[in-house]
């Protein structure tokens, strides 16, 4: 859709499809109220200033709407089946092997368990070994701190589903 369709629907349908990018109900309709938009640019801006304003429960909100990983056969189909494919948001991490997988997955569960939410990260470009770096650089944090970690890869995503959500061509 381009920004000018976007800009052209009403304020529940424009929802809609800003909880296609974010699962925070409360995020996408603060966003919706400030349509029409300039430009894609200020479009993002506004969703970076929105979700800045946001607290816990927008942002749990927001993680629900991601699937929990936590089994190795979800990692196996997540990141094998996006070989050959640049455009998918796991596209670096295909050639994971059973150890990764497993210990990735482990660590999903770990992590669950301790902060009460999924493992959130902008994974674009990222190998299923980057992940389980991260992951497990992030596991000794408190829950304060993953939150706001958590809050900001979840905008990176946003920002990223948005920018496909409204396609200039």
């Amino acid at each position: 859709m381009t920004l000018t369709d976007f800009n052209q629907l009403s304020f529940d349908a424009a929802t809609e499809q800003l909880l296609s990018c974010c699962t925070s109900e409360r995020w996408a309709n603060l966003v919706s109220e400030q349509a029409p938009f300039a430009s894609l640019e200020v479009l993002l801006t506004t969703s970076d200033s929105v979700w800045a304003q946001m607290q816990e429960a927008d942002y749990l909100q927001a993680f629900e709407g991601h699937p929990q990983i936590g089994d190795v056969s979800t990692l196996k189909e997540k990141y094998r089946h996006t070989e050959g494919s640049a455009s998918h948001e796991q596209s670096g991490a295909n050639s994971a092997d059973d150890a990764t997988l497993e210990a990735l997955a482990k660590g999903n569960q770990d992590y669950l368990a301790k902060f009460g939410f999924i493992f959130i990260v902008f994974a674009t470009g990222k190998s299923a070994q980057e992940m389980l770096d991260l992951l497990n650089a992030r596991l000794p944090n408190s829950r304060e701190e993953e939150l706001v970690n958590a809050a900001a890869e979840q905008n990176k995503i946003t920002r990223l589903r948005i920018s496909k959500l409204i396609d200039a061509a």
